[in-house]
């Protein structure tokens, strides 16, 4: 197996973000020199080395461009470029963790290359983890990068032994990449030290004189870990270029540049959702019968409780089983008639929304919850089973999908889990696994649906001793684990051995072929190493403070990927898919509270008032480029959220915002600002909200929600059967006509912005104070000029041809012959400010092309149809504890919505006459597109001679306005018809009729028939 990359719009835009801070330096394709051969070289010959050019900006021009970086992300403006570690040029670049931070850089330093022919990096990493992490996620991106740069990068890690690698690495005019963790020059040791020394076997030559010869750009990986005094004082011996600092928790602030926080992972759905399943002890007065509420399964009668209670054997043994419990279900009697359970501990009633189950003791357990006799030893087993059981329900829901799913046990001993004193070796952990394995593999066996036999297959051939594996250090000598060697300063190994172990195997452990599917970790190993199919995590340790939950997640919280190695990242499913189960040692209440603070805390960057200060200023972009939002139209959104109850007095978003934005039932902006509200929108959405914090899921309260005898009905059965069909598109037009569109848009439309520049004059005043010069009021301005065009151009070289061909994904013969034939007197604009020519005409270029697209597609059905198993494959991770009663048309018991509008539509298909029955159809359930996959939202089925269309697929939206509607939406809605027409002339019989409604009274007054 072998991971696949793709070209990401939110990471191009992080080393865009990057990038475009030096527009306009010159592309210069290596600066040599005369590389230092040292006193004891044996040639008189010297060797020619490239180094990387200098910066031909000057540092107010950097800090323009950094502005312009930050207007157009609405970040804080920097009013200065801010010095560190003896350089003026150091930009933060904030990437919450499993968004591809380590890609993003490795992009930048090809892109730097491309634009501007700086070729020498290094990275610098706090750990040997993070090191040894960073040079496999080179290795896995080489082919990927050599496809879209058509070149490789050379790269290495740095050793004190292997020190003609610097040779080479400043010998080579390629782009050359360095890896080294700051012990290789901050610690006490002498192999550490020796990059300072003039050593012998060097030409009497020092490591890092050789290295500082190149000006290389040092890329600091997580520098919040990197700020120690040794750190700080050998940064500048290096004489970078620059420093490029990406974390996803800055701690000292530098220009920060671009921003994908926590927020922005989650609510892009870039990052897998979290589920907890807490576990928590507690006392109950008067008693100490051991009781664990695992769950509550919904049934087709009465809910059932899952109660692990202590039970007395024929053979006089007790022992503590697990057993499913209805209303009325008396413990003592279950238990065989122990004392500790004979008061009062007959169920009195199972709550299946709040998860909770009373006895007529007045007890009352919520799920998670043990109490009675409970030892540390009975959590952790707790923990372990719930595990094994989390990992079960994921797995059984994606096997299908051909997706492999791991689980990872942080534990802080190597003796729990592998015990050298022992015969078998099987530590405490490992066998409580095994046992706990068995048990519940055989419970799924027995339970699963006569559909799941691949699956069966699967989990019948794996043995509980193969599937788990421990990944520690092992020690050399006796080749026997050990835990890892843990420094006073970072809990972090210094041990090479536990990392070869661990990512050698990265992508064999995602292949179904390899039995490893519980991976036992020492705690100490919270960073450098992670894989995305990690989907349940489980913390046997001890609570410290040493880790935060919020690292601790960050393992797991990459998307996934499947058999071929392709992301799972549909916007449709990614988080029915992706969904991480942490398994913790605390309440679900305080586990979440805990993680949210902790993500709060990191949000640094984000406004927490909408005030109008905060508007004032913000950049929005326009058909004539971009504007300053005024003070005037800023008091328009302050008053406009505090009208409608927005924002509160204390200027902070409310509930209310976010749940009409959700909803589709935001009130209309005024009429001014209407034009640009999707900007608007986001910049309010810039600003903190608490609740806007990622939604992390009980992890127990998901329940199955099966298929019901609606579905068996011959009424859905027909429509569903209509539209059970596979297809491909086809796109057929002429070019020529293409070339022909684009020109007469191109010029009637095309207009672009000219590079402008301001000259503001000013005196200073006379008899000045100083508390005036202080607060800078030393000076008054006179006057203020600006001129547009004369001698400004911009110096950065553009591949005009090829950025228009990669903006629209045409070829560039295509693009030439659109751009050769424009109006020289519009081609001319293309001096004036070449970047918002290529965006233009890109844009303009885009549009005529999607409209050809729609007029000349076409599907082809396929033999192929979609299995039964796509209504049932996302049932596992839903939420319905806000579900209503059952409903009596819908093809599953509970239907699960995406917002109001379509809460509401549901309701009134239930309650309507007219309908037989109806689906949410499925998310697998998928049109394809030249825009990407479409998953329409409802099939319904009507009586006969109640309307014109007795079977309707239906698109639900707030709003049929245009505006309202995203271009890719409406794009995704005319495909979808052409694919339903398409479907239509192949049938004589009823057709399937499509269309988009607001709400169901406006369904109906498209399906029911003219009055008589």
């Amino acid at each position: 197996m072998k991971l696949k990359f793709k070209v990401q719009p939110y990471q191009t835009q992080a080393v865009d973000s990057v990038v475009d801070s030096f527009a306009g330096q010159p592309l210069v394709n290596g600066i040599t020199y005369r590389i230092d051969p040292g006193r004891k070289a044996q040639v008189s010959t010297f060797e020619e080395g490239f180094k990387n050019a200098d910066l031909a900006l000057t540092e107010l021009q950097v800090l323009a461009n950094i502005k312009d970086v930050q207007r157009r992300q609405n970040l804080l403006i920097s009013d200065k470029l801010v010095s560190s570690a003896g350089c003026r040029f150091n930009l933060d670049i904030e990437m919450e963790t499993g968004t591809g931070k380590t890609y993003c850089y490795i992009k930048t330093m090809f892109e730097m290359n491309k634009r501007y022919g700086w070729s020498k990096f290094i990275i610098m990493v706090p750990s040997i983890a993070i090191r040894e992490g960073v040079y496999k996620s080179l290795q896995i991106t080489a082919d990927h990068f050599t496809e879209s740069y058509g070149k490789k990068a050379r790269f290495f890690i740095y050793n004190s032994r292997r020190l003609h690698e610097l040779e080479s690495f400043s010998s080579d005019a390629g782009i050359n990449v360095m890896v080294i963790n700051i012990q290789a020059f901050n610690a006490r040791g002498a192999d550490n030290r020796r990059i300072y020394d003039e050593l012998d076997d060097f030409q009497s030559r020092r490591p890092i004189d050789v290295i500082a010869s190149n000006r290389p750009i040092l890329i600091l990986d997580e520098p919040q870990k990197m700020e120690g005094s040794a750190t700080m004082e050998a940064l500048p011996k290096f004489k970078p270029l620059m420093i490029l600092r990406y974390s996803a928790t800055h701690r000292t602030e530098h220009n920060r540049i671009h921003r994908l926080d926590a927020l922005d992972a989650y609510n892009q759905k870039l990052v897998k959702k979290i589920a907890v399943r807490g576990i928590q002890t507690r006392g109950l007065a008067g008693t100490n019968a051991y009781l664990y509420l695992e769950g509550i399964d919904i049934s087709k009668k009465a809910p059932v409780a899952r109660i692990e209670i202590e039970v007395k054997l024929k053979s006089g043994e007790i022992k503590r089983q697990l057993k499913r419990l209805e209303f009325r279900d008396d413990l003592f009697v279950e238990s065989g008639e122990l004392d500790q359970y004979r008061d009062g501990f007959t169920i009195a009633q199972i709550d299946a929304r709040n998860d909770t189950v009373e006895f007529t003791n007045g007890v009352v357990l919520h799920a998670g919850e043990a109490t009675g006799d409970v030892s540390e030893r009975d959590i952790r087993r707790i923990q372990i089973r719930e595990t094994i059981k989390a990992h079960l329900d994921k797995e059984k829901q994606l096997f299908v999908q051909d997706i492999k799913v791991l689980s990872l046990f942080f534990i802080d001993e190597v003796v729990k889990y592998r015990d050298y004193t022992r015969s078998d070796e099987k530590g405490e952990y490992a066998r409580v696994f095994e046992e706990e394995y068995e048990l519940l593999k055989e419970e799924y066996l027995s339970e699963l649906a006569i559909d799941g036999e691949a699956y069966r297959k699967h989990l019948a051939g794996i043995d509980a001793a193969a599937t788990h594996n421990g990944y520690f250090s092992i020690d050399k000598k006796t080749n026997r684990l050990k835990d890892p060697v843990v420094g006073a300063r970072a809990v972090d190994s210094d041990d090479v051995d536990a990392y070869d172990l661990i990512l050698k195997d990265k992508e064999r452990l995602l292949s179904f072929g390899e039995p490893t599917r519980f991976i036992f970790s020492h705690s100490a190993l919270r960073e450098g190493w992670d894989n995305p199919n990690v989907f349940v995590m489980c913390m046997l340790k001890h609570s410290d403070n040493t880790i935060s939950r919020r690292q601790e997640v960050g393992r797991g919280l990459r998307l996934s990927v499947d058999q071929n190695g392709d992301r799972m990242d549909n916007p449709a499913v990614v988080h029915d898919i992706n969904i991480l189960t942490v398994v913790a040692s605390e309440s679900y209440t305080a586990f979440v509270s805990g993680l949210q603070k902790e993500i709060a805390d990191t949000l640094t960057s984000r406004p927490r008032k909408a005030t109008e200060a905060y508007f004032t200023g913000k950049t929005i972009t326009t058909d004539a480029g971009p504007i300053e939002i005024t003070p005037a139209m800023a008091k328009q959104i302050y008053r406009y959220l505090m009208k409608n109850d927005y924002s509160d007095d204390a200027d902070q978003i409310t509930s209310a915002y976010h749940e009409a934005k959700e909803a589709g039932t935001l009130a209309a902006l005024p009429d001014d600002l209407k034009p640009h509200a999707d900007q608007i929108f986001q910049i309010i959405d810039s600003v903190f909200s608490d609740a806007k914090l990622p939604k992390v899921e009980d992890g127990r309260k998901p329940k199955t929600n099966p298929l019901n005898d609606n579905f068996e009905k011959k009424e859905f059965q027909e429509l569903w059967r209509r539209i059970n069909q596979k297809a491909v598109y086809r796109v057929e037009f002429d070019s020529d006509e293409l070339v022909r569109k684009c020109l007469s848009a191109l010029d009637s439309q095309l207009r672009v912005t000219p590079l402008q520049y301001t000259v503001q004059t000013g005196i200073q005043g006379d008899g000045l104070t100083d508390e005036q010069l202080k607060a800078g009021d030393g000076f008054s301005l006179t006057g203020s000029t600006t001129e547009r065009g004369g001698s400004i151009h911009s110096l950065v070289k553009y591949d005009l041809l090829g950025k228009v061909a990669e903006n629209t994904e045409l070829t560039r013969k295509t693009v030439a012959d659109i751009l050769t034939g424009i109006q020289a007197s519009v081609f001319s604009q293309f001096r004036e400010n070449p970047e918002h020519f290529i965006a233009e005409a890109s844009r303009i270029i885009a549009e005529q092309k999607a409209t050809m697209i729609i007029e000349r597609l076409a599907y082809d059905g396929l033999a192929e149809r979609y299995d039964v198993d796509i209504f049932t494959a996302n049932q596992t991770g839903q939420d319905f504890s806000k579900a209503s009663a059952k409903l009596k048309h819908h093809v599953y018991d509970y239907v699960v919505t995406d917002s109001e509008i379509e809460r509401k539509f549901a309701g009134a298909l239930d309650a309507s006459s007219e309908v037989v029955v109806y689906a949410k159809l499925p998310r697998g359930f998928l049109i394809p597109t030249p825009v990407g996959d479409y998953n329409p939202d409802w099939a319904i089925s009507f009586k006969e001679g109640s309307v014109k269309h007795i079977y309707f697929v239906a698109e639900t939206k707030g709003s049929m306005s245009s505006m309202k509607l995203r271009e890719i939406e409406n794009t995704k809605i005319a495909c979808a018809r052409k694919f339903f027409d398409e479907l239509g002339r192949r049938v004589s019989e009823d057709r399937v009729k499509y269309d988009v409604v607001t709400s169901y009274d406006k369904l109906m007054d498209i399906v029911a028939p003219p009055a008589s």
